[in-house]
């Protein structure tokens, strides 16, 4: 991190990371009326279930996939935040169980706050995890814009059989997370300039680490249902696979692998606004402990930034799954609930 800096990229944005996501309701309300992607019989994923990235048939057995994913700052150093962003765009790709192949970059400066080097920084930043994910950056678009905003448009190909939607998921599957929670309460303490440096380290392995593990994911057959974990939290995103799926989900609070002191920070109320707005957005779908604590509900609600990997599994193979996830490069992935046959919405248990 550098703290020479004299600009505080994060001072520039109203908000940061996946944070920026408008909240649920808000989109659900904006596409209501928009026209059906039918009847392209090539779309096979579209809009309708919130999936994580469009996929066009090829022939019988490939597809592309087609992303894009931006934002505003929630760091300072303009290298790691071109990193993040670049991370969180690719995820999408590799949630749907395919192979990223090139990015386009889109970017939004405020010229006359920014010097050159540090947009420079930024592009500098999300072109070393695109060299790391092995795709180039191939081009782009750029604009003058109030505030700082990067990403990526990424396309992928993969085998249609190797598709891994949101709403896959089946009863009486394991629910395995492959990164911890706790991305939103860091970033506010960032913010807020109460973020150590260990802390920081620990945010920055795990939003720059490539959810590359979900390709392998697709080829499992006992995989059936992956999303990725960001701006609505383990809670909203856990809502769109039981409502895409039409099953109930059960998640086990203990089980819920998190940074080392994100229950500290929650505790003392570093909550992101997007985690409020995430539960007036949901919350109506979602059954708590009748004495789990305010802090606790935040975390769960907490928008994560280029999270991890939500898997919906064959009960019988979630050791085997969670063990090669682990040995992928992904410590902290934790089997963390099931789903349920009957019931709606998401049910938290402690």
């Amino acid at each position: 991190m550098d703290i020479s800096s004299p600009i505080r990229l994060s001072t520039l944005a109203h908000g940061g990371g996946c944070g920026c996501k408008l909240a649920p309701s808000v989109l659900q309300s904006l596409l209501a009326d928009q026209p059906a992607a039918q009847p392209f019989k090539q779309l096979l994923v579209g809009t309708e279930t919130g999936d994580d990235a469009a996929v066009w048939q090829l022939d019988d057995e490939n597809c592309v996939i087609a992303t894009t994913d931006f934002f505003m700052p929630m760091v300072d150093d303009p290298v790691d935040f071109g990193r993040i962003a670049a991370a969180n765009a690719i995820s999408d790709v590799y949630a749907m169980g395919g192979t990223p192949i090139m990015a386009l970059a889109i970017l939004g400066m405020p010229v006359d706050k920014m010097p050159v080097e540090m947009i420079r920084d930024i592009l500098k930043g999300g072109a070393r995890v695109c060299a790391e994910a092995g795709i180039p950056v191939a081009g782009g678009h750029s604009i003058d814009a109030p505030e700082p905003i990067y990403g990526l448009a990424v396309i992928g190909t993969g085998k249609i059989a190797n598709l891994r939607k949101n709403s896959g998921a089946r009863p009486g599957d394991a629910l395995i997370l492959t990164k911890a929670v706790g991305v939103g309460v860091y970033s506010a303490a960032f913010k807020k300039q109460k973020l150590d440096a260990a802390g920081y380290a620990e945010m920055m392995a795990s939003v720059a680490l490539l959810n590359r593990v979900g390709t392998e994911l697709g080829k499992d057959d006992d995989v059936h249902a992956v999303t990725d974990v960001t701006g609505f939290g383990i809670l909203g995103h856990a809502l769109e696979m039981a409502r895409g799926s039409n099953v109930g989900i059960t998640l086990r609070y203990g089980d819920l692998p998190l940074f080392k002191e994100a229950e500290a920070l929650a505790k003392q109320d570093f909550v992101t606004g997007a985690s409020k707005r995430n539960w007036t957005s949901y919350g109506e779908s979602i059954r708590l402990p009748q004495d789990l604590p305010l802090w606790k509900r935040h975390l769960l609600t907490d928008p994560q930034t280029s999270g991890g990997l939500l898997v919906s599994c064959n009960p019988h193979r979630a050791a085997d799954i969670l063990r090669m996830i682990r040995d992928s490069g992904y410590p902290g992935a934790a089997i963390i609930g099931s789903v349920d046959s009957l019931g709606e919405g998401i049910t938290v248990t402690a």
